[in-house]
């Protein structure tokens, strides 16, 4: 069945509350998501949604839950729509890191920590307000607390980890639940010359036997998002040290309060809440 790209144009800010209000309207189905800036004098950006499902009962939902938007329609036949999503989008700087594709090499600057991505059926470039939230609080509490050994819980494309690997110099451990995201995850590792630091494995949940072996980890990164978050918390607090940190992202400004309720019911204590683009990022410690 071809696949329908559904989109919508908007100023900035406009795409990203309707980004936000799709990714959680459609959080059960995951449909691929992405936000493409057009025109920056002109601030026009470009929200996209792919689909293979009925494109007008999902073009009927997404005007639902954004408020009434115009849908616009493009049918993609044989299209990678990942590699398509990607196309155009700007290097990203977080922090030390800086995320970029292989037609962004000569804009490294020399003490940038560079991360090559390329479109792959995983998602993490360094785009999304979660991940960029997540590079610059990794880059904050590597600095200050030197973990040993770290876990990046739902890797997708591996950034998380290795920004890690490059900042710290230290084992980490990368699962995901999709052994395709796994596949792409030990592509970019390779690429970002890391396989000596990175261990990436499919692992659909804490019952794995690889989290027994490597465990406990002084800090754990897990962009995912707010429900499984709260799920997790007990496992959590088992797998990580006394002492040690979490870093959470994939939670909503309004999701905030209650991610941090269900870790302090499991010992944590809120250490820092950094915002961006409608989402924020947490650091909770143990």
């Amino acid at each position: 069945m071809p696949q329908t790209r559904l989109y919508v144009t908007a100023s900035r800010d406009e795409a990203n509350r309707i980004y936000a209000a799709l990714e959680f309207a459609f959080e059960e189905e995951g449909y691929p998501l992405a936000v493409v800036e057009l025109d920056e004098d002109r601030d026009i950006h470009e929200v996209s949604l792919y689909t293979e499902d009925d494109a007008d009962l999902v073009a009927q939902r997404m005007r639902e839950a954004a408020g009434g938007i115009a849908i616009e329609r493009e049918v993609l036949p044989d299209v990678d729509w990942v590699a398509r999503s990607l196309e155009g989008l700007k290097p990203v700087r977080a922090g030390r890191f800086f995320v970029h594709g292989s037609h962004d090499r000569d804009k490294r600057r020399i003490g940038d920590l560079a991360i090559e991505i390329e479109a792959g059926l995983a998602f993490g470039t360094g785009h999304h307000g979660t991940t960029s939230g997540c590079l610059d609080m990794i880059d904050q509490v590597v600095r200050r607390e030197r973990p040993r050994n770290a876990l990046d819980l739902g890797t997708g494309s591996a950034v998380l980890a290795i920004a890690l690997a490059k900042l710290a110099h230290i084992p980490v451990l990368a699962t995901d639940i999709d052994p395709i995201a796994t596949r792409v995850a030990l592509e970019n590792v390779r690429l970002n010359s890391v396989s000596a630091y990175v261990e990436a494995a499919t692992a659909p949940g804490f019952h794995h036997p690889i989290f027994a072996r490597r465990a406990p980890f002084d800090l754990i990164v897990a962009n995912i998002l707010a429900r499984p978050l709260m799920r997790l918390a007990p496992e959590m607090a088992r797998y990580v040290m006394p002492g040690g940190s979490l870093i959470l992202s994939g939670i909503l400004e309004r999701q905030r309060d209650a991610v941090i309720a269900a870790y302090v019911g499991q010992a944590f204590r809120h250490v820092r809440t950094l915002g961006r683009e409608g989402w924020v990022t947490l650091h909770l410690k143990r």
